[in-house]
C-alpha cells in the first residue's frame, strides 16, 4: 500500500524558514518523480518543487526559486523542502506528490501525479 506522510508545517513570520519532510512507503519502483505542491484557499493546486529520485533532476516554480530547496535521501525514501525567506503569499496547504517514473512536462500539472499525501499547513504572517 502506497503511503506518503508529510511533516514539518507550521506558522512562522515573514522571512523565517521551515523544512517539510515527506516519507514514502509501499513503492515497488524507487525511481519516481516526487515533490511538493501547494494550494491556498480559493486557488488551484500548483507545483512548487519536484525531483526525479533516479537522477536528482530538480524543477522549481519561479515564485520559489532561490528561496526553496528540494532534496532527497533515497535510503530513507524521503524528500525534503527547505523553505527560506518565507513570504505571506507562501501560505498554503503543502502536499507531497509522486508521479511514477520520470518527471514529464509540464511538471507542475497536478493531474499527472498518482499519489498524494494528506497535506501539511504552512502559514506565514507579515
Amino acid at each position: 500500500q502506497v503511503q506518503l506522510v508529510e511533516s514539518g508545517g507550521g506558522s512562522v513570520q515573514a522571512g523565517g524558514s521551515l523544512r517539510l519532510s515527506c516519507v514514502a512507503s509501499g513503492f515497488t519502483n524507487s525511481r519516481n518523480c516526487m515533490g511538493w505542491f501547494r494550494q491556498a484557499p480559493g486557488k488551484e493546486r500548483e507545483g512548487v518543487a519536484i525531483t526525479y529520485t533516479g537522477a536528482r533532476t530538480r524543477y522549481y516554480a519561479d515564485s520559489v526559486k532561490g528561496r526553496f530547496t528540494i532534496s532527497q535521501e533515497n535510503a530513507k525514501n524521503t524528500v525534503y523542502l527547505q523553505m527560506s525567506s518565507l513570504k505571506p503569499e507562501d501560505t498554503a496547504m503543502y502536499y507531497c506528490a509522486v508521479r511514477s517514473g520520470y518527471c514529464g512536462f509540464p511538471w507542475g500539472s497536478a493531474d499527472k501525479y498518482n499519489y498524494w499525501g494528506q497535506g501539511t499547513q504552512v502559514t506565514v504572517s507579515s
